[in-house]
């Protein structure tokens, strides 16, 4: 699959030349962020939270404990949708009306299930944690019974999805343009800074390689 199918959950009405389709670029935004705003209903009310990712061609996986109520309500629905969001610039304009930001967001839409089995439930985990920095997994703990046991994880498959990046500047009303008024960008990145060892670590343990290179891939 090259593209989503727009559908009337999916298509984009407002902004629509910003809006894609294109599954590698939306995959290229999930996988650089690490935060999904997923939304569900909880006692007819609306909610939305924040909440880690993982994933895995077109499996997103999320989870918590198993009295959960986000995701027990996604269970009980079957369905679930999730944003996520980069904030690339602050567009500073003449006028207020003009202000905006650079963004790449992504919206996802699917149905939701409990993953029962054991090697899946691990294997979803594990792409949990490997994809907060690759290769972390093989240098963890492996998680006890009574932490896996205590652990509800949810599959998402994306059925449908789209996404809406900006990556233009000021655009000014023409007759604003001779204002002396200043107009322009604020780049905003997202960066590693310094691993920082734990205190309770011995004094000469080092940093692991797969630590450092996370950091210098993203500092």
């Amino acid at each position: 699959m090259k593209e989503y199918e727009q559908n009337e959950l999916n298509k984009v009405k407002r902004g629509p030349k910003r809006a894609t389709y294109n599954v590698t670029k939306i995959n290229e935004i999930l996988d650089a962020g690490f935060i999904g705003y997923v939304n569900f209903i909880y006692q007819n009310q609306a909610i939305c939270l924040p909440m880690a990712y993982g994933r895995n061609g077109n499996k997103i996986y999320l989870h918590s404990s198993l009295k959960n109520r986000m995701l027990l309500s996604i269970l009980d629905s079957k369905s679930v949708s999730m944003t996520v969001t980069h904030l690339d610039a602050l567009i500073l304009a003449r006028s207020g009306f003009h202000h905006s930001v650079n963004y790449r967001s992504a919206t996802l839409f699917g149905n939701a299930k409990k993953i029962e089995d054991s090697i899946e439930k691990e294997m979803a985990l594990k792409c949990l944690v490997d994809h907060m920095i690759p290769k972390r997994w093989e240098e963890i703990r492996p998680m006890n019974e009574k932490e896996f046991n205590g652990t509800l994880v949810i599959e998402m498959t994306i059925e449908s999805a789209s996404a809406k990046i900006r990556n233009v500047g000021v655009q000014d009303e023409k007759s604003d343009e001779s204002l002396p008024i200043w107009a322009g960008i604020v780049p905003i990145k997202q960066i590693a800074e310094y691993p920082i060892s734990d205190k309770g670590l011995p004094k000469k343990m080092d940093i692991p390689e797969h630590v450092i290179d996370y950091y210098n891939k993203n500092r």
